[in-house]
């Protein structure tokens, strides 16, 4: 769960909100005041400054889910495969995004992370690590015994690691709406407190047929478009379906869930310590990330959230609780990974069981060293049987109505570093598919 998490109440969001009383017409709208929704939003209107673009939001403010919901590690692009999309992207992204932050006063800290090696197993994987991500073109990657090890961190223990200088954090959340205030500036609009019911073609009675698609909210209140692009994260799944397109692949929410160092203890930690991804099992596993607070956060977990949008471990909604347990695809996930899915389960209640798996990069750690802290939700795209979809995916839909639309199905992580690369990639398929 790498770009995700951090349970946020919306009032500690900015405001951007602008009520919506009657129709109005825009060349494109985008739905989802996301990371990627606002990245989007702001490369389109700086490429087609004379067309007149707005987003919308169904929250009060930008970026209070994923996106504002992360732990805030900037990515250098050492996990993917060489070649794959993900690793072009995040390795473009990692450079954008540190010149936007730089461009636009936005502070971080290039940190650095480690990825340690605890046992004798996971050295080849490390060694195979190290030479995807100089394949991927991450620089200055450098891999080191338990001597540079401790130089690094002090208090971690390992037999080899892969120092990574370039990796940082930022507060994401302030990145994306800072992403929203550039789209403003640029002449775009941002409606918040609209959530999307209904995509229909324009009645030639109430609408301007020129604006062929409107859309519409629970209130009744409908925005009217020539073209609609929506990044839903975590209701990506739902908007597509709104269209006439296949719920699949589905969106399956997965909470993760972070213990934090003491305030009086966070120093034990330098920058991130990641561990070496065991392919066995579906997720990465528990990491040391350190905050632009100041703070440490240690985890995350995996399991199944009974909210799509929930970030407190008793968070339940009925609705997406059996719409997630319907699915074939979880029900194929969970059987292929039980055990893995079990001891997630258990150690989202068990401190020292937590602690313990922590234990294996910094011993010294303490139960009382640690409290709990908080929770995100990852929106998790799955096929029918149970593959994670780790790619982009694209659809549109049926008929006039579903050539007017395009909808960003799945962002895989590390959509936060690279939501300007993505914006690019997006923003070409958006000029390809609707020929602007």
């Amino acid at each position: 769960m790498s770009d995700s998490l951090t349970s946020r109440h919306l009032d500690s969001c900015d405001f951007y909100y602008r009520p919506v009383s009657h129709a109005k017409n825009y060349d494109i709208v985008i739905v989802g005041g996301g990371i990627v929704g606002l990245s989007t939003a702001r490369e389109l209107i700086m490429r087609h400054p004379s067309l007149k673009l707005a987003v919308l939001e169904k929250e009060k403010a930008l970026a209070c889910h994923q996106s504002g919901n992360n732990s805030g590690v900037i990515h250098a692009g050492i996990y993917y495969t060489p070649g794959s999309l993900k690793a072009k992207l995040c390795v473009q992204g990692v450079d954008l995004v540190y010149k936007y932050c730089d461009d636009n006063d936005i502070p971080y800290k290039k940190c650095g992370k480690l990825i340690v090696a605890t046992t004798a197993e996971e050295v080849p994987r490390l060694e195979g690590l190290l030479g995807r991500g100089q394949q991927n073109g991450v620089r200055d990657l450098r891999i080191m015994g338990p001597d540079g090890i401790r130089e690094i961190e002090p208090n971690c223990r390992g037999l080899k690691a892969i120092h990574s200088p370039h990796t940082g954090i930022v507060d994401y959340g302030r990145v994306a709406r800072s992403y929203g205030e550039n789209f403003q500036r640029l002449g775009g609009d941002v409606l918040t407190e609209f959530e999307v019911s209904e995509f229909r073609l324009t009645s030639k009675s109430i609408g301007d047929l020129s604006h062929p698609v409107t859309v519409a909210n629970k209130q009744g209140q409908t925005v009217q478009g020539r073209y609609v692009l929506t990044c839903g994260g975590l209701q990506a799944d739902r908007l597509a379906e709104k269209s006439g397109c296949e719920r699949e692949p589905r969106i399956v929410p997965f909470r993760g869930d972070y213990l934090l160092l003491k305030p009086e203890k966070s120093s034990m930690i330098n920058g991130n310590i990641y561990p070496v991804p065991d392919p066995r099992f579906p997720f990465l596993g528990f990491h040391f990330t350190p905050r632009m607070d100041g703070s440490v956060w240690l985890g995350p977990n995996a399991v199944l959230a009974f909210k799509r949008e929930g970030y407190q471990l008793t968070d339940f909604s009925l609705t997406d609780f059996i719409d997630a347990v319907r699915f074939r695809g979880l029900r194929k996930l969970a059987m292929k990974h039980l055990t893995f899915g079990m001891r997630e389960m258990y150690e989202a209640f068990s401190l020292s069981a937590s602690v313990k798996k922590l234990q294996k990069f910094v011993p010294s750690l303490t139960v009382d060293d640690v409290i709990r802290g908080p929770s995100g939700v990852r929106a998790q795209a799955l096929d029918h049987d149970g593959n994670l979809v780790d790619d982009f995916v694209f659809d549109g839909g049926q008929g006039d109505l579903g050539s007017r639309l395009l909808h960003v199905r799945n962002a895989p992580s590390p959509a936060a570093t690279s939501s300007l690369a993505i914006a690019k990639m997006i923003a070409d398929e958006v000029h390809k598919r609707f020929q602007l």
